[in-house]
């Protein structure tokens, strides 16, 4: 019932936007520009508290509004089926993800791994009512005829189908059975050989807008990253950015955090810790060569933010050029918060033969070849 409130509010500044344009003698929608990180914590960025550099997203912050009490599903495509259609996840086909599946929902309406045939998406209605509707990053709701986004309203299109995997060209997935499939309009391409996945998804949205730019009509952008998923990577400029940063380990950051979080109101100041989870092993109980280690993948983590926040600012710098961004409303949002699985929980990874095969070496950690994640110490 919130989503479908959410969706009246969503038309109702669309509405009250254009009676005021055209009292003024003017017939603009406002544009809609939907911004998801995949798998980033809430207090990873600036505005709660982070200290991951999140410069686009601060000075962002101090003219948006800030939801402290915002819900999501639980795991990628449920809260992906929910934001597109306005509805409930079961609803909308997407009571879990497709990749996981039990005895006791299996063939169930509410649980088919796909976005359902039964519910409209938010760009066909927008591209019924003049709207362009652009998409670039993880679809994560159905693959095959009928099931692509380039199927579900979409004009243009530039996707990943599956949940996840290599942000390089490699194109290696999560897990042994699962895989990786980018498409173009419905279409499956190949990667170029300097592909990474944030500056490539970025890449294409904004030729999109621009594409059809001159035509003056307003458009519908869902620009869906699939960074900081794991496996992490990212450029290696950026990963030095944040050398020795979190050599304190993960309970040192948590306090820092709740600290952060306090100052900012968000948490009460009579809290003085979160609920440590008794299976994460504290910090100093770790051999060298694990912090070492450890630390490594959280300053991969902070890269990829740091880097998704770079874009997002190229996209603003893009709309602000173009005399746009005034007249466009923006969303951005995780999709469900810090992943703290280990990889060896995908299913398929359990002997951890595929892990095996990547070059986790410490001066490889985050670069083409490798596969890392963030892991419960961090995430916490």
């Amino acid at each position: 019932m919130k989503r479908f409130i959410l969706l009246i509010i969503l038309a109702g500044i669309c509405n009250s936007c254009d009676q005021g344009h055209q009292e003024a003698g003017q017939k603009t929608k406002p544009n809609i520009l939907i911004i998801v990180a995949d798998d980033l914590g809430f207090s990873d960025i600036g505005p709660f508290g982070g200290n991951i550099q999140t410069p686009v997203l601060d000075k962002f912050s101090k003219e948006a509004l800030l939801f402290s009490n915002f819900h999501v599903l639980p795991t990628c495509s449920p809260t992906r089926s929910a934001l597109l259609t306005g509805n409930d996840n079961h609803v909308a086909g997407l009571g879990i993800m497709s990749e996981l599946d039990y005895p006791a929902v299996h063939n169930l309406p509410g649980y088919s791994g796909r976005l359902s045939d039964q519910v409209v998406t938010i760009p066909e209605v927008l591209r019924e009512n003049d709207y362009h509707t652009f998409m670039t990053g993880k679809w994560h709701l159905g693959e095959g005829a009928g099931m692509d986004p380039y199927d579900r309203g979409f004009e243009d299109t530039f996707i990943l189908g599956t949940g996840g995997g290599s942000h390089w060209n490699d194109k290696k997935a999560l897990a042994p059975p699962q895989h990786m499939s980018y498409t173009s309009n419905g279409k499956e391409v190949e990667l170029s050989a300097d592909f990474y996945s944030t500056r490539n998804y970025t890449d294409s949205m904004l030729y999109f807008i621009d594409k059809h730019r001159s035509d003056s009509k307003p458009f519908f952008a869902y620009l869906s990253y699939t960074a900081p998923h794991d496996p992490l990577h990212a450029p290696e400029e950026y990963i030095r950015k944040y050398k020795g940063k979190f050599d304190g380990g993960w309970d040192s950051l948590r306090l820092t955090r709740l600290n952060n979080l306090k100052a900012l109101g968000l948490v009460p100041n009579e809290v003085n810790d979160f609920a440590a989870n008794p299976m994460i092993p504290k910090w100093e109980s770790l051999s060298k060569i694990q912090r070492e280690d450890f630390a490594r993948d959280m300053e991969v983590y902070a890269a990829m933010v740091d880097y998704v926040d770079m874009s997002i600012g190229r996209v603003f710098e893009y709309l602000k050029e173009n005399g746009m961004y005034d007249n466009t409303l923006i969303l951005f949002m995780s999709d469900n918060g810090a992943n703290g699985a280990m990889a060896t929980s995908y299913p398929g990874n359990a002997d951890g033969k595929y892990l095996d095969s990547f070059n986790n070496a410490m001066e490889n950690r985050g670069l083409p070849g490798s596969y890392i994640e963030m892991g419960p110490g961090w995430a916490q």
